[in-house]
């Protein structure tokens, strides 16, 4: 069995750390982002690789930087120390969320070493970046799937040693589909792990450039709703930002978030934004001259409800007007 190195923050890295754990590697150190103020009461919150690591007594590093001539210098220089003296065999990444310097890369690449792999959502080059199944979602693609990558320098840029596709389903939104990917991408990094146990080696394709994309990080800014949008693109931009950020549209004074929608695509002649039917399958509006249910909503400081009564609850009527 191998020593790996673990770096990874939110559930996604915390599903394959469990499964590099259940393959009965030994993983020697967790490298995760500091706790942050989560909740109601805006306490501390370990990250979920964190906890994960805790209930199994690995240690845990939380650098703020590992960037040496960065605001942080000390602490990155700790890390890297501790890293430097950690003896393993191969380094895994999963969305760390911090930029690993050169300095890591020559730490984890020495002889012997597998070098630092990545788990990317995505079928790279396609969606390098920070939020790749968000974006694959809004950009209508009909699959999707996990590289396993030799980290580089570049953003994403590293050869791939292996990669699977997934369907995109046209009910998949960024919380379904990130539950499969994580899974996917936890079998898949014990699968190379294997490899470079047997053989000592990963090869490794470099990736072309034709056909690369960029998946910008989510703003919350991006999350309302143009009415005079398709009706198609507002269904694929509620199923990518649900959970996060959510998309919303305004009704008189109120923001109201949208969880789940379906795309209708019957011609209408009513204004973009215009309430055509309410029905128990949920609430029908107009959208550049087609059509789109929406079927659960949530009011600022209410729960997630069906879409019908939410707008039995409002008063809401045939011809009432979304902004």
């Amino acid at each position: 069995m191998l020593k790996v190195v673990f770096a990874g923050t939110p559930e996604f890295a915390k599903i394959a750390l469990q499964a590099i754990i259940a393959a009965g590697h030994e993983v020697v150190l967790v490298m995760t982002q500091p706790d942050r103020p989560a909740g109601r009461g805006m306490q501390l919150q370990a990250s979920p690789v964190k906890a994960l690591a805790l209930t199994k007594n690995i240690p845990v590093l939380q650098p703020t930087s590992l960037r040496i001539n960065g605001k942080y210098a000390d602490e990155a220089k700790e890390a890297l120390k501790v890293l430097n003296d950690t003896s393993f065999d191969v380094m895994v990444v999963a969305a760390y969320g911090l930029l690993l310097p050169q300095e890591v890369f020559d730490i984890a690449e020495t002889s012997g070493r597998a070098g630092c792999l990545n788990i990317h959502a995505s079928i790279l080059p396609r969606w390098r970046g920070a939020a790749p199944i968000h974006r694959a979602i809004e950009a209508g693609d009909k699959e999707t799937g996990i590289s396993i990558m030799q980290m580089d320098l570049g953003l994403d840029t590293g050869a791939v040693i292996a990669k699977k596709a997934i369907d995109i389903s046209e009910e998949d939104t960024t919380e379904s589909l990130h539950d499969h990917l994580a899974i996917l991408g936890g079998e898949m990094i014990v699968n190379a792990l294997a490899d470079f146990e047997k053989n000592k080696v990963l090869p490794s394709t470099p990736q072309e450039e034709a056909g690369t994309t960029y998946a910008n990080k989510i703003l919350k800014e991006e999350s309302r709703i143009n009415w005079s949008e398709s009706a198609q693109k507002i269904d694929l931009k509620i199923r990518a930002f649900n959970p996060f950020p959510g998309a919303t549209f305004q009704n008189g004074e109120e923001l109201i978030k949208v969880w789940h929608s379906k795309y209708l695509g019957d011609k209408t002649n009513a204004p973009s934004g215009a309430l055509l039917a309410i029905e128990k399958s949920g609430v029908v509006v107009a959208a550049a001259g087609e059509t789109i249910r929406l079927t659960e909503l949530q009011k600022p400081g209410g729960k997630r409800v069906a879409a019908y009564q939410l707008a039995q609850s409002m008063g809401w009527q045939v011809g009432h007007q979304f902004i």
